[in-house]
């Protein structure tokens, strides 16, 4: 899967990148994680599966993630997050609150950001933390 899904930027480059960007790609990442999870875990058919990952991904969760483990990030992380809040999003959330949104899209930046430079190990570290 390595060889197939491949990351062609740099670290610069990423940096580059709005963190709108980072979320996008995050959002898909954590998405993938949860989903990945839950079918290692749980022997629930798809349409449960979808119900119980929602429980993980709406905003509200996510915003709650980020909350709980901010105190675990370093300082560039951290500046990660306030970039990714941060951001000018035109896109208004209708089923969440304005402020969860932007914490979420916030914690989307941070995984998206690990992802893209490669930063695997610590990716994992954060993503163990949420199970």
């Amino acid at each position: 899967m390595k060889e197939f899904i491949k990351i062609e930027k740099g670290e610069a480059e990423v940096n580059m990148m709005s963190p709108l960007t980072w979320a996008y790609v995050g959002d898909c990442v954590y998405e993938l994680y949860i989903r990945t999870n839950l079918i290692n875990k749980t022997n629930l058919k798809p349409h449960k599966l979808h119900i119980e990952s929602i429980k993980y991904v709406k905003a509200k969760a996510q915003a709650e993630i980020l909350q709980k483990i901010y105190n675990d990030l370093t300082e560039e992380e951290k500046d990660i997050v306030r970039r990714g809040r941060n951001s000018e999003n035109h896109h208004l959330p209708k089923n969440c609150d304005v402020k969860d949104y932007m914490y979420a899209t916030a914690f989307e930046a941070l995984i998206g950001y690990l992802y893209l430079t490669k930063k695997e190990d610590r990716l994992k570290e954060i993503l163990e933390k949420i199970i």
